[in-house]
């Protein structure tokens, strides 16, 4: 496969038990998210490794050879037909700006069409820290839904994106 012209084999499978580790590492390493982010990751990855295919978060890695590059982890949003939220995208930052996360994304989108749905949602901070996460929603098709202002804190907005089916 060739991303931004370079060439990469790229694997996306379910993540496993034994991708945990490179996953946190990925999440720690991209350097957005605070210590009690990180701990809500986690739970999420352990819930979704618990669970398996019938459970609240479907979790997946890309992977080139045995090396784990990228997470993305969704599910249907509880008490609505057909929507779903995607919870988290990480990629690590040694394999930034490859294409990686669009791959993920789209990865993820196509599960969830095939699961019946509609609409993808996905959320980030207001703060200009974010602001190369907001870019990368609306370059892969997402369009700003919503902002509720100082949601995380003062002067820190929630951007919500959503992409139809």
């Amino acid at each position: 496969m060739s991303i931004g012209g370079k060439s990469l084999t790229m694997n996306i499978e379910r993540a496993k038990a034994e991708d945990k580790d490179s996953v946190m590492e990925i999440v720690r390493d991209t350097e957005f998210f605070k210590s009690h982010e990180i701990d809500v990751a986690e739970e999420v990855f352990d819930d979704a490794i618990k669970q398996g295919d019938d459970g609240d978060y479907q979790s997946f890695v890309s992977k080139e050879g045995d090396n784990v590059t990228g997470w993305v982890c969704f599910g249907q949003t509880p008490c609505t037909v057909g929507t779903f939220d995607i919870y988290w995208i990480a990629v690590s930052p040694k394999y930034q700006n490859r294409g990686i996360g669009k791959l993920l994304v789209q990865y993820a989108m196509d599960r969830i069409k095939t699961s019946g749905g509609r609409m993808a949602v996905a959320e980030t901070s207001g703060n200009p820290r974010y602001q190369s996460t907001r870019y990368f929603y609306e370059k892969i098709g997402f369009a700003k839904e919503a902002c509720i202002k100082d949601f995380y804190a003062i002067d820190d907005d929630k951007i919500i994106y959503i992409k139809r089916i």
